[in-house]
């Protein structure tokens, strides 16, 4: 087996720590599409079921969501 020049072996981590770092980021990108797909597809139902939300800003929506909420516990 040949040995490994220092150059060599640096070049090769580097470009192991690349395809982690790459890797990762793949990673990151899924896990965001797949929590705007969720949201999006949550938003939908609350505006089908609630459709008044649809007017109403976020402070009014939080409001509202928590004024509900505090109802049914």
């Amino acid at each position: 087996m040949e040995k490994l020049s220092t150059e060599e072996t640096k070049k090769q981590l580097l470009q192991a720590k690349h395809r982690m770092e790459a890797a990762q980021a793949r990673d990151r990108k899924k896990e965001r599409s797949a929590r705007t797909r969720r949201l999006i597809l949550e938003g939908a139902e609350l505006e089908r079921v609630v459709p008044e939300v649809r007017e109403m800003t976020t402070e009014e929506l939080r409001h509202f969501l928590l004024l509900h909420l505090q109802k049914h516990s």
